[in-house]
Order: structure tokens, then C-alpha cells, then sequence
């Protein structure tokens, strides 16, 4: 199979350079094997609010990706190895067993299980999304080397106080890294390479143009990159969080829908000099992370901005 040769680690270049391979490209199949630096990587209909824990992937300096599959939200970092597969849909079914059919000739139990999951040996190793575009279709997927499952467990956390999430919600499964069962290769850049060859087959590389990654670059900036596409894209949530507070205890009733406030109403033994409903009125249309810059003392007594915006970022 054709392929394609990516060395970039930027989740939203990614994003954008599998669009490419979706749309940019004509002819025969081709794929890509390639890596993001930290990052999640959400599915086209689901809610950035409901699947990630903000919080600590701005501590973390992870970053915040939509792609144009559906599915779950995954985790990427330098442990783990992605693959992506582009060609016309009529060739399809092909493409579904391609990545277990080389596993197995690297000698691993592999097998294609559910509607998008790889196992080994009865644990987790892989999971694909899919999309189709006019008479192409792609299919991209993650493969688990040596990924940090601390940092995997933490940047997925569900926050506890969701109520209620349109969209799609992600399905937790036991998963496994496949290092420890690939004895012969030392670095994943070996288990790359010998992956790379079995798919390639001796077929030919395909070059992109220097205008080419300029284009896709200009995708990244411009869709993959910005806040109306990573938050939003995101469908109707809605939210019920408490804190303790110097003010007393304050409940938040809140409804997030396209990344703005749609409804909001604050609940509480709090004590404050002005009615909190006027605040809840003046944030409605708002993004989320607008709360900071609100003079909240006059509504929640000796509380500041920041812990103002905790009630909102808990976990």
C-alpha cells in the first residue's frame, strides 16, 4: 500500500493531515503512521466539557483535539503509535482488519472485536473510527506501545457532576500496552518500522508538495485549532456542581450548549450583597471560561474570580 510519510507530533496539524488523506488525495489506498506529543483527541459529536478533565490538561500542558470521526475520546503521547488508512470506499472492508492482520504476522493473538476494537489476549490494544467522503473512506486508530496509563486515566476523567450529555459518550475499556509483548523490538521506532514495512508491501511513498503541508497547516490554524471547533462543536450538556466556598456552599445548576451558557441558576447558603441571579443573567451566552473575568464579590462575599470558576472545573 501506498503511504504517506508524517513526523509531525501537533495534535491539530494531525487532525487537519487526516483530512487531507481523506479528501486531498485520489487513487489507491494509502496510509500514515504517526505520533501526537500529549494530547486527547475527542469524537466529532461529543462534548469537550462531559469527556475530558480540563483541569488537568492545562496543568498538564495536554492538549485539546477534535477530529472528524466519531467515537470516544482517546489519549495520545509519545507511547503510543497512530495509524490511518485513506482509499475508496468500495475497498472498505479491507481496511477493517488491515492493522490486525499485521499485528498478527508480528506474532500477536490479535483480533478485530465489536464494532471497532483490536484485542490481544482479551484486553484492549486498539480502537478505530471511521468516516466516508463522497466515494472515499478513512479509517484512523491508535495502537498502544507504551502509553503512560496514569496520565490516560487522569486526562479521561469524567467529571462526577455531569447531569446529562447529548452526543456520544465514551465507553472505557480494560486496555493493555503491547511493548511488554513484543520482546524483539527495543523502542516503538523499531515496532514502527517493522509495522511500516509489512503495510507498505515495497510500494511507493507519496511525497507532499511544500504547498501541500502549507495547506494543511492553514487547516490546522483555521479549523482544527480554534475554539469554535474543539469546544464549540460541543452538543447540549448540562451540569450540576457544588463547592464550599468563603461565601458558604454554592450549587451551580448550569447548561452548556455549543460551549456557551444556555441556562444557569445558583443555589446555596452563600451570602452575597446583590441577587446571584443577576450574574447567572449576565453569563448566559457565554463560554465557559468567560466566568474568570466576572466581578463576582458583589453576588458571593470574599470570593475570588478563580474560586469562582472552581464550582464550575471540579473533579
Amino acid at each position: 500500500m501506498r503511504y504517506v510519510i508524517n513526523n509531525c507530533t501537533d495534535a491539530h496539524w494531525n487532525m487537519a493531515h487526516d483530512e487531507f488523506l481523506l479528501e486531498g488525495l485520489s487513487g489507491d489506498a494509502v496510509f500514515c503512521l504517526w505520533q501526537n506529543a500529549p494530547a486527547v483527541i475527542i469524537g466529532l459529536n461529543q462534548s469537550a466539557y462531559a469527556e475530558v478533565n480540563l483541569p488537568y490538561l492545562e496543568a498538564n500542558g495536554i492538549n485539546l483535539a477534535r477530529r472528524v470521526t466519531g467515537g470516544g475520546a482517546v489519549y495520545h503521547d509519545l507511547g503510543n503509535l497512530n495509524y490511518s488508512i485513506a482509499g475508496p470506499a468500495r475497498e472498505v472492508e479491507n481496511y477493517y482488519d488491515l492493522m490486525a492482520d499485521a499485528l498478527r504476522r508480528l506474532g500477536l493473538p490479535a483480533e478485530r472485536t465489536g464494532r471497532n476494537d483490536i484485542m490481544v489476549n482479551g484486553l484492549k490494544c486498539s480502537g478505530w473510527a471511521k468516516r466516508l467522503s463522497k466515494d472515499r473512506m478513512m479509517i484512523h486508530g491508535t495502537l498502544m506501545w507504551d502509553v503512560d496509563f496514569e496520565a490516560l486515566t487522569e486526562a479521561l476523567a469524567v467529571p462526577g457532576s455531569k447531569l446529562s450529555a447529548a452526543g456520544i459518550a465514551s465507553v472505557r475499556s480494560r486496555v493493555r500496552n503491547l511493548r511488554p509483548l513484543l520482546p524483539q523490538f527495543k523502542t516503538l521506532e523499531e515496532f514502527r518500522n517493522a509495522l511500516h514495512n509489512i503495510l507498505a508491501d515495497g510500494s511507493p511513498e507519496i511525497c507532499l508538495t511544500d504547498t501541500r503541508k502549507a495547506q494543511i497547516t492553514q487547516r490546522a490554524k483555521e479549523k482544527f485549532g480554534t475554539w469554535e471547533w474543539i469546544y464549540g462543536r460541543s452538543p447540549k450538556t448540562e451540569f450540576e456542581c457544588t463547592r464550599k466556598l468563603p461565601c458558604g456552599t454554592v450549587t451551580a445548576h448550569y447548561t452548556l450548549t455549543h460551549g456557551v451558557f444556555s441556562e444557569l441558576e445558583f443555589t446555596g447558603d452563600f451570602i452575597g450583597n446583590c441577587p446571584a441571579s443577576e450574574l447567572s443573567a449576565t453569563l448566559i451566552g457565554k463560554r465557559l471560561e468567560e466566568v474568570i473575568s466576572q466581578p463576582v464579590q458583589d453576588f458571593f462575599e470574599g470570593v475570588t474570580p478563580q474560586e469562582f470558576l472552581s464550582i464550575f472545573l471540579q473533579r
